[in-house]
Order: C-alpha cells, then structure tokens, then sequence
C-alpha cells in the first residue's frame, strides 16, 4: 500500500505549524496506525530529519494516550477504537491521508501531533475521588450492598480513559462527556456520596476554569468516544449540579 501523508509539523508551542506532505510505500494494511507512523519515522531518521512527535504508549486501547485527528475524525474512519487500534486496511491504496493533532484552547499543542492534555488531570484532582474510613472500622467495599442497574451504569462510565476524542469531536470543544463519566462513576455508588456535592461544583467549575466549550449535546462526542461513553452521563451530570446547587 502506498500513501501520502499531510502531517501538522510544529516544533513548539509559540512556533508557527502547517502541513507538510511525506510519501510512504509498501505498507501491510495490516499494520496499526501508528506502526505506519513508525515506519515514517525510521525513513526520516535514516535521512537524518526530525521524526513526527505523536502520543502513545499501552497500544491497546487502554491508556488513553494516543490522540490524533485523521482525515477529519478523531481516531480515524474505524468506530470503538482508539488510533492505536485503527488498521491501514481501513484505507486504500493510494489514499491521501491528513493526521492533525486534536485542537482545542485547552488542548495546546506541544509538538507536532502531541497536546497537553494535563486539563483533564486538574478536573479529576478537583473531584475525581471518595473518602475512604482509615479509623480501623473501615467497611469492606464487597459488602455494601449496590443496585446490579446502578453498578453496571457506574462500570460503563468507568472506562472513560480520557484520550480526550470527546473535546476534538466537539464543535464547542467541550469535555461534559469526559466530565460526566468521572461524576457519574461516583454518583452511582454508595461510595461516593460523602463528596458528592462538592464533586460536581468543583469538577465543573475546574472544567470551566480550563477554557472548554459548553455543550450543545450534538451527539458528535458519543459518536467519536472510542469507549462509547453516553450522552446520558452528561445528562446525570446536570441533575446532580443543579441538585448541588440548590442545597
């Protein structure tokens, strides 16, 4: 498989970005994504150029690290996939492929195609966490009894891995999706009603403090989320803030 690549390059976060074209050629379709960029970044070694800086580490879907905009999708053409998981054989021969990095004012751009992603972090710190009772009584977890409905909703909001497609996808570059995993995982459970209000206020308020979008529930979020995170968390989000709020 031969292809042509239009990469963002930018060497720093002041420095002036804009794409640039690299040809690659007997590409197996099935090699990941980011096999193909490894195998761009050993042409542009041996030339003696600066490879492409892009996120990465676990390759399998799993760490949330992996963060590219390719042919105007976050993650690529595939759907329940991070880009580590998304296969050449989704393109064809031949095809002109555009890989941008994910662009959002919370998301500055370091080099090239990797984002500073440390936004999300600060939101979970400012919520993203129950009390645990170290008086010497504490309750064993396993015997408390929750809901099976209400374990399963708080499981699927838990594996949010936070890559982030959510802020790329929206045309807001809000993170409610993101946030509403984080709050919803908690508000489920017995557990995690000690902070429960102050959970919400703080995680929104940081999330607003970080420069996100609102959201316009476009759906574009769900759509992209490779975890299939649910729009219905946003909805749960809002109840528990206006709850919040009001007490």
């Amino acid at each position: 498989m031969n292809l042509t690549l239009k990469i963002w390059r930018q060497k720093g976060p002041k420095d002036q970005g804009k794409m640039v074209d690299y040809k690659v050629s007997d590409i197996s379709e099935h090699m990941s994504f980011l096999e193909m960029l490894d195998v761009l970044n050993e042409q542009l070694i041996e030339k003696g150029e600066e490879p492409v800086a892009f996120d990465h580490d676990c390759r399998e879907g799993i760490c949330g690290m992996c963060s590219l905009y390719i042919n105007g999708e976050a993650h690529g053409p595939d759907r329940g996939v991070t880009t580590c998981q998304l296969h050449m054989r989704m393109f064809n021969d031949g095809d002109t492929i555009y890989i941008e990095p994910f662009r959002a004012k919370a998301f500055p751009i370091i080099k090239d195609l990797t984002v500073d992603r440390s936004a999300f972090d600060r939101i979970q710190h400012a919520g993203g966490y129950v009390s645990v009772n170290t008086s010497g009584n504490t309750q064993d977890a396993n015997a408390i009894p929750i809901p099976k409905d209400d374990a399963d909703k708080a499981f699927d909001a838990a594996t949010c891995i936070g890559c982030g497609a959510c802020v790329a996808s929206c045309k807001n570059s809000s993170a409610m999706l993101y946030v509403s995993a984080k709050v919803s995982q908690f508000a489920l459970l017995p557990q995690g009603q000690i902070e429960a209000k102050d959970r919400v206020l703080n995680m929104v308020n940081q999330m607003d403090l970080e420069g996100f979008g609102n959201c316009t529930n476009t759906g574009a979020c769900e759509v992209e989320c490779p975890k299939g995170i649910s729009l219905e968390n946003i909805a749960r989000m809002n109840r528990e803030f206006l709850k919040a709020s009001i007490k």
